[in-house]
């Protein structure tokens, strides 16, 4: 699920360490969890390095930051993990991110292997924390908060308050040298907003990331140039939920009118939209997704599950009717558009009928992708205190039977693409192998493409127009048809 990423590289890329004339300390970034985290930490970088920090991927650094995430138990111990193998190094070793928000003084008890557990508050003036850390000065561990209070529900009094309350990922709004990438590749991420005011009964992120708060569209704009010119070929946008980009600007289709304009940025050949949420998917947004030129036909929809019985439980919307109706309507706008979802079974009071719908749903609906978890209690939701618990091996049988028969239906729908035309941004070249993604492809989860036939001269970033003649699981092979661009 999440994985380790020291030096801050990413998928292959060589990683970016800057240099400055005075070397001073030296920091390591070690990034753990999703997309946004990505973005919190190239704000760190950039604030560690105007603070006279200097990044490092090597084993020099004197201080290893660890941005953890704090979504589920795997990750949870996966960041835990790390920060245990980060001190075994004999580095001091700083926790940030979402389990350290989320966990703050209770993480700090149970780990002092860690010289300091920070939160989002101490985002803004990191190098200061992290030169206390190197002189050995104590640091009161982070007091969690419920963030949902920290800003007001109105956008006129929003827009004030953003500036006031750490918000990850939003330090643009201060300085424009508020980022630093960190890998050489042709990929990059653009945040849209951070936190969410969706109610889900299983889901904790709303509590520890905050409400909703929608960056300002000329910000983004500007940034999404400024990653043009680093060498970003493609831009992905993220937030908890892109779909309720704009709702507290008070323009529920600032979206719709943002992508085009992202997609018009000189040097930018690829717009991706993640994380959007079905229920609130509007089709003047997904005919934008699909149909405007430079904006990839792909839809990372948000399923959960197909059964209204078990969607009620999680307080959310929708049915295996309603979800293939809203797949259908993206393939007649785009033949060949992408579609990727996540489910969770095991959940509280859910029967083999519910199951079967599920399995129904999956087998219909012709997923290029599709991630499954079992469900697990999260600290203060409303889903933990529900009746109707399943035994842990009644939970990963249920993961296993899914997750055998997703295999087998994106294989297929692979195999369905052979014969298709595609745009292929090369992100890898090899002694003996080309390797990119398609337009219906995410990156890291969501399969490859291996170009074959006369490659020619191509670099990593180029554009290549191929016909898909092979599959391999979710990964494809394609012959190179036309020249790069």
């Amino acid at each position: 699920m999440s994985r380790a990423r020291p030096g801050c590289g990413r998928r292959g890329y060589p990683a970016i360490v800057p240099q400055v004339e005075d070397e001073g300390r030296t920091v390591a970034l070690v990034t753990l969890g999703c997309a946004r985290n990505e973005v919190d930490s190239e704000e760190l970088a950039a604030r560690l390095g105007g603070g006279g920090w200097r990044l490092t991927d090597s084993e020099d650094a004197d201080v290893i930051v660890i941005n953890t995430c704090g979504f589920v138990d795997a990750a949870k111990k996966d960041s835990i993990d790390t920060v245990l193998a980060a001190a075994d190094s004999g580095k001091k070793v700083v926790a940030v991110g979402c389990l350290a928000e989320r966990y703050g003084e209770q993480l700090a008890a149970s780990l002092p292997e860690a010289d300091a557990v920070l939160g989002f508050e101490s985002y803004a003036d990191i190098a200061a924390r992290l030169d206390d850390v190197a002189a050995g000065r104590a640091i009161t561990p982070h007091t969690p908060r419920d963030r949902r209070t920290l800003l007001p529900i109105a956008p006129a009094a929003r827009a004030v308050a953003v500036a006031e309350v750490a918000v990850p990922g939003h330090a643009w709004l201060s300085t424009s040298s508020a980022r630093t990438r960190l890998s050489s590749g042709p990929l990059a991420y653009l945040k849209l907003a951070s936190g969410c005011d969706r109610k889900c009964s299983f889901c904790a992120i709303p509590s520890f990331r905050g409400s909703f708060v929608s960056r300002p569209p000329a910000e983004l704009i500007d940034e999404a140039a400024w990653l043009a010119s680093t060498g970003a070929r493609e831009i992905v946008l993220v937030s908890e939920n892109s779909t309720s980009y704009g709702k507290d600007l008070g323009d529920l289709r600032s979206l719709e009118r943002l992508l085009p304009e992202i997609a018009a940025v000189d040097g930018v050949e690829r717009v991706r939209v993640a994380y959007l949420q079905p229920a609130e998917l509007r089709p003047s947004l997904l005919e934008v997704i699909a149909t405007t030129p430079g904006v990839a036909p792909y839809f990372d929809l948000s399923f959960q599950h197909a059964s209204p019985a078990v969607l009620r439980r999680m307080r959310r919307f929708g049915s295996t009717e309603a979800f293939l109706d809203l797949l259908s309507q993206a393939r007649v706008l785009a033949p060949e558009a992408g579609a990727r979802s996540n489910v969770i079974v095991g959940f509280p009071g859910e029967t083999e009928d519910d199951v079967a719908e599920l399995e129904r749903f999956l087998t219909a609906a012709r997923l290029d992708v599709a991630g499954v978890f079992g469900y697990s209690d999260e600290d203060g939701t409303e889903a933990a205190e529900f009746e109707g618990k399943h035994d842990a091996a009644v939970v990963a049988e249920r993961v296993e039977r899914i997750s055998a028969l997703v295999e087998e239906l994106v294989s297929q729908r692979a195999e369905d693409r052979i014969g298709s035309d595609v745009s292929v941004l090369v992100e890898q070249i090899g002694d003996d192998e080309v390797v990119g993604r398609a337009a219906h492809q995410g990156p890291e989860v969501d399969g490859t493409v291996r170009l074959v036939g006369d490659a020619g001269d191509l670099a990593v970033g180029s554009m290549v127009a191929a016909t898909v003649v092979d599959s391999d699981g979710v990964d494809l092979v394609a012959e190179v048809r036309g020249p790069s661009w």
